[in-house]
């Protein structure tokens, strides 16, 4: 075992995992006062859900022995007689421990992600069995199509180093499906819970994203270093671009617009980190934002969607747009993995043809079993609240707790002990 890459890897498995928690404050910051509780908890659980599922069976049907290109087999329920301290890669000196310990953190935050296109509307109970199938039926084979020697994906020479395709296209998607299935709001407010939160939320992401970019070369390298400053120039770039565009096309710069177009470039830089230069990181980081900008603020606006917290316009989108991009920007100089440089590096066309193909199957692949999924369990159990509840807030309706008891009780002291704060509120009604 090498305990530098060992001690590397910890590092970045709790920075992974911190991003789950980020993401939790992130969405909760974005949505209406009535759904913070159920939004943050939707988040959340999922570090109990996907850790049980992961150490259950996923960890095999991720990376087991293949079958069929499409997912692993499945030989140690719950890892029993399984050898975690046998060496998993031989060229990194890591062992099955540590290399199950990182993976795990992924299986967490993916599905974590698609929470915010079902924010106010979704029964918590149906989400939880849904989580459950789609880790079983798109994740985990995704993991093994793009991530393992004999995966489909990987045989076609698809690169996804930290995500592109297994986390952001697919959880997008998902998110997509989702809200059409669901339907939109009954009554759509956009007014956002806690600012503050928005920013903690982000801060936490980006710095949780380079355990998550960086990591991923799995040890202490020169590709190492290359994900850490490719992710920290996209994520640069495309923060300002997004506030640039806000400032000339609506006249004003947000500090949500702002957060929001960080997190776009953390996600298109995702599949090429390890891969482009930082110049290539920062066309990725500018193409992204501006994409995903036309599309949250042009595009869906006229689509029949209602996804709150735009997990599809940012994740799917500069998903898409950064999985691309590798064809483009990617060369051996970076990483010697690389067998062919993308266009702009003197490979041509073919690199950027197969990751157009990649993106192509793993969109496809994603819709068809998420509407299968879907599909099915609405014949077992409701899929969404009812209008009662929806109008009440899910905080209330499905959990019994809201975000704001403190502010709450002062208010009901001021309106209930009337006579005894007159004195104290007779100066808020003089006139200046």
């Amino acid at each position: 075992m090498n305990t530098v890459n060992t001690t590397f890897l910890i590092l970045a498995t709790i920075l992974v995992f911190s991003m789950t928690p980020g993401l939790a404050f992130f969405y909760g910051g974005l949505v209406s006062k009535k759904n913070v509780v159920n939004t943050m908890l939707s988040v959340f659980v999922l570090c109990g859900l996907s850790v049980v599922l992961f150490i259950a069976v996923g960890y095999e049907l991720s990376f087991g022995t293949d079958i069929g290109g499409i997912i692993g087999h499945v030989s140690h329920f719950f890892l029993s007689g399984f050898d975690l301290n046998a060496i998993k890669d031989t060229q990194m000196g890591l062992t099955h421990a540590i290399f199950l310990a990182f993976e795990m953190t992924f299986a967490i935050i993916t599905p974590a992600l698609f929470v915010g296109s079902i924010v106010g509307r979704m029964r918590f109970n149906f989400l939880m069995v849904f989580v459950i199938f789609w880790s079983l039926l798109v994740y985990y084979p995704m993991v093994h199509m793009v991530w393992t020697p004999n995966g489909l994906l990987a045989s076609l020479g698809v690169l996804d180093f930290a995500g592109g395709t297994v986390v952001h296209i697919n959880a997008g998607i998902t998110a997509l499906l989702l809200s059409l299935f669901l339907g939109p709001r009954l009554k759509r407010n956009d007014e956002h819970y806690n600012l503050s939160w928005v920013l903690l939320g982000t801060a936490i992401l980006w710095i949780g994203w380079y355990g998550f970019n960086a990591g991923s070369a799995f040890g202490i390298n020169n590709v190492a270093l290359a994900a850490f400053l490719t992710t920290t120039v996209a994520t640069a770039v495309s923060m300002l671009t997004w506030l640039l565009l806000e400032v000339f096309l609506q006249g004003k710069p947000t500090l949500v617009g702002v957060c929001t177009g960080a997190l776009c470039g953390l996600v298109g830089i995702t599949p090429g980190t390890g891969y482009v230069t930082n110049t290539g990181a920062f066309f990725i980081g500018c193409l992204c934002a501006v994409c995903s900008y036309f599309f949250v603020n042009s595009v869906k606006p006229r689509m029949k969607f209602d996804d709150p917290l735009d997990a599809f316009g940012c994740h799917g989108v500069s998903g898409i747009i950064g999985s691309l991009l590798v064809g483009a920007f990617a060369t051996n100089k970076v990483n010697s993995a690389v067998t062919d440089n993308g266009l702009f590096y003197g490979g041509g066309a073919k690199l950027l043809g197969i990751q157009l193909l990649g993106t192509v199957i793993s969109i496809l692949f994603t819709s068809v079993v998420v509407a299968i999924i879907i599909v099915v369990l609405k014949k077992f159990m409701a899929m969404r609240v009812s209008q009662e509840d929806e109008t009440a807030g899910l905080d209330l309706s499905l959990h019994g707790e809201k975000a704001d008891y403190l502010i709450d009780s002062h208010f009901r002291d001021v309106s209930d002990y009337q006579e005894e704060f007159r004195g104290q509120l007779s100066r808020f009604n003089k006139k200046s």
